[in-house]
């Protein structure tokens, strides 16, 4: 538990005692000093609600070095990394966010993810044939991880029997994605998935992926006579990929741990599963599985009468905003029947998380799977581990449960 007597920081989230339970660690923050400077991190900490849904709506989203910059900066070895992020439209501003985030919304449409509701529902009940008379399953390898990776598969126009090669990129590739705290040891992962998954990718498009699929739907999309390049349809391909299984793969697994632990919540919510529409989004921002993401001041600015620079970079914790008392009421309460639950765990602004729909269906249709065939679900022996290799993104490395089989 972190006492005010420590240096006040995010850097405690390494802390596997506060990444259990970063809450205390955000509400001090948000007490204390809710713009900080973090001397830690060399990045100015955001944790107010008010102060990161203004960051998110101001400040730059376009904060990758591009190849060029890390070739005269001597880390060249980064190259093909950054030749990805920075064709990607979560790194991007207007007016190149809004023409990239427009071909991406042309593609991934409401007909588009609804089209994908049956094949969730198959894939959900057939994770859970393969368990249910055993009594008990790791969720996290069992049903968190394969259900949005097939889905994500499915989802891309890629064969869904190299979902699991699709969940080692994913991981990897993850840790460049809002994380604070870059392992140089990870690098060699890092640069070993990007020469996988490019040609991977590349060899798709190529291939005329079936226009259903989203690289298909995205070399195929014309917008104003305008279309991407190939390597924007790769790059944001890549990142389709990480999102949607990452967010996903967390959401289930921290919202069903959320749920083991609220057994009453737990039983309302079986009884009544028309609830489960509030209810995830209940679980989005109680355990959110997007923690926190940067960007970078534009200008000289002032937010929560701090001056920040044009330049610096900004940590937004969105798992703090989502727990600031100032904008729900009793926050740390669960109550799956939360009115007004504008949360942040799906960002905010421009850059609002156009897989949200994906993500929401897929958390709907595994809660009703799992609560409707899993009778006396509960904590099995073993406490959940947390996942400690990426802190922006909140996820288990496991979580043991066992039924009445």
């Amino acid at each position: 538990m972190t006492s005010p007597t420590r240096a006040l920081s995010l850097f405690h989230l390494l802390d596997p005692e506060v990444l259990a339970d970063p809450y205390p660690l955000y509400a001090l923050l948000r007490r204390e000093s809710p713009v900080l400077w973090d001397r830690f991190l060399g990045a100015w900490v955001v944790t107010r609600y008010d102060y990161v849904e203004e960051v998110l709506t101001r400040f730059r989203a376009e904060r990758t070095p591009t190849p060029d910059r890390l070739i005269k900066l001597g880390m060249q070895r980064l190259a093909p990394v950054a030749e990805i992020m920075v064709n990607q439209v979560i790194f991007m501003d207007p007016p190149q966010h809004r023409r990239v985030r427009g071909f991406m919304l042309s593609a991934f449409t409401a007909r588009s993810v609804e089209r994908l509701r049956g094949h969730v529902h198959d894939i959900a009940n057939e994770l859970v044939d393969r368990v249910i008379r055993r009594g008990e399953m790791d969720l996290m390898g069992d049903f968190a991880n394969p259900l949005p990776a097939i889905v994500t598969a499915e989802m891309l126009g890629v064969p869904t029997e190299d979902h699991e090669q699709l969940r080692e990129w994913s991981q990897e590739f993850g840790q460049m994605l809002g994380n604070f705290q870059h392992n140089p040891d990870n690098i060699d992962g890092v640069l070993k998935s990007v020469s996988e998954m490019t040609p991977y990718f590349r060899d798709a498009l190529y291939a005329g992926t079936p226009s259903e699929g989203l690289i298909g739907a995205l070399s195929h999309a014309r917008v104003n006579g305008d279309r991407l390049t190939d390597d924007e349809v790769v790059a944001n391909a890549i990142m389709a990929m990480v999102a949607g299984l990452e967010t996903t793969t967390n959401l289930i697994g921290n919202g069903l741990l959320t749920l083991l632990r609220h057994p009453a919540e737990l039983e309302e919510l079986r009884a009544d599963l028309s609830a489960l529409p509030a209810a995830v989004e209940e679980l989005v921002r109680y355990e959110s599985p997007s923690q926190l993401t940067a960007r970078i001041a534009p200008e000289n600015a002032v937010v929560g009468g701090q001056r920040i620079q044009e330049g610096q970079a900004v940590i937004a914790v969105v798992g703090a905003a989502n727990r600031d008392p100032d904008r729900f009421s009793d926050p740390d309460k669960l109550d799956l029947a939360r009115a007004g639950n504008r949360h942040l765990g799906f960002g905010w602004g421009e850059h609002f998380c156009f897989g949200a729909p994906l993500a929401r269906l897929e958390a709907h249709i595994a809660f009703e799977t799992l609560l409707s065939r899993l009778d006396g679900l509960e904590l099995a022996v073993g406490a959940p581990q947390w996942r400690a290799t990426n802190l922006g993104l909140r996820g288990l490395e496991s979580l043991p449960i066992r039924w009445r089989s």
